[in-house]
């Protein structure tokens, strides 16, 4: 039998139920069957077949291509930007005593004399196995330095976030079931106020009342390994409280936010006409589906307690890595601020693809985008 196919003349076919009609050309001769099968694609079969099978699966893969994709856009960004800057490294380094030939030597030993691109293909090769090269003050390892200066930033960190987190989480709900009351406005009032100060004039307020008038804290915050454990929380107890009012006021706002929107739901409606208290219908129906927005809200959060903690350091001097970014811009020691933005770049960038992740294990949802 021949029947008349779209765009391809004369289709061949024997009546046989399920089969795949044969194509053939106008001189009657069957053509060979299409690889490419019914879509007409074939790079894109594998990759179909894998989302449709495992949505979850192909979701993750998606978000950590991106993630190191924009890592190494910014890696560039980076590179670029500081190649950019006014001024030299030798000519600062050797000051008044700068003549052209000392300055082309410098420039020379330090591989500055070599096309940009070359320098960024070492400086990425290297980054990649851990290894960023040699500060251009200290002739120290810059991957020594900062293993240290790292440590140093993530305890400071981990003890911000480990008190307000569940403070945040905590008041959050507090204001939901106050909500409108005097609980709830007072919440607000003192959120608003921690959110306008910036964190700098929040950490001068604490020294002088904790560390100079009162003396009941450690100012300067300095750590080194020597040091016992309650010594180094005493040391950062200040710092610690800074970050903490800092960020927690707007994961505080978002958690109340996000649970407010839940609780106009119909099933929070059909508990409470059950008769369950609203702390219950908070805690056990309204928090579980509000967790993909906090979830969000407590990774921006995170990745700025280790990535916007520079100023907080400076402030109290504290050795950590935005402390020694902040005096390799000092002294125009670019591998060390390379370094530094590279892995404040990577934490940002790994923190919220995580977040991202972690929401959609909670939100069945966001697995079958529309």
């Amino acid at each position: 039998m021949t029947e008349s196919g779209p765009m391809t003349g004369p289709v061949l076919t024997d009546g046989t139920a399920g089969e795949q009609p044969r194509s053939a050309d106008l001189s009657g001769v069957p053509a060979k069957p299409n690889p490419t099968g019914a879509n007409g694609e074939i790079g894109g079969t594998f990759w179909r077949r894998f989302v449709f099978r495992r949505p979850l699966a192909a979701l993750i893969l998606q978000r950590l291509g991106l993630s190191v994709g924009l890592l190494f856009a910014v890696s560039l960004m980076i590179f670029g930007g500081i190649e950019a800057l006014p001024g030299d490294f030798a000519t600062t380094y050797l000051g008044q005593s700068a003549t052209p030939q000392a300055v082309e030597n410098i420039r020379k030993d330090l591989g500055l004399d070599r096309p940009w691109s070359e320098r960024y293909l070492n400086w990425l090769g290297g980054a990649v196995k851990g290894d960023f090269g040699t500060s251009w003050a200290s002739k120290n390892s810059v991957s020594e330095q900062i293993g240290n200066r790292l440590g140093n930033s993530l305890f400071l960190a981990f003890f911000a976030a480990l008190i307000s987190v569940p403070l945040a989480v905590g008041l959050g709900m507090l204001a939901v079931q106050f909500r409108n009351r005097m609980p709830d406005k007072i919440i607000n009032v003192i959120s608003l106020a921690a959110i306008s100060l910036p964190e700098f004039f929040i950490g001068y307020l604490l020294i002088m009342f904790f560390a100079v008038k009162w003396g009941v804290a450690t100012f300067p915050a300095t750590v080194y390994e020597s040091m016992s454990f309650t010594e180094r929380l005493s040391a950062i107890a200040l710092p610690v409280a800074t970050l903490v009012l800092v960020v927690l006021a707007h994961m505080m706002r978002m958690t109340r936010a996000a649970i407010l929107n839940v609780m106009s739901s119909a099933y929070v409606e059909t508990a409470e006409l059950k008769g369950l208290s609203t702390f219950r219908i908070i805690a056990r129906h309204a928090a579980p589906n509000a967790v993909a927005p906090v979830i969000n809200v407590i990774a921006l959060n995170l990745a700025y307690l280790v990535v916007g903690v520079v100023v907080v350091e400076v402030v109290f001097v504290y050795p950590g890595m935005g402390q020694y970014m902040v005096d390799a811009v000092t002294v125009r020691d670019m591998p060390v601020v390379q370094a530094c933005g590279l892995i404040f770049a990577a934490f940002y960038i790994f923190l919220n693809m995580a977040a991202d992740i972690l929401a959609i294990l909670a939100n069945p949802r966001l697995r079958h985008p529309r």
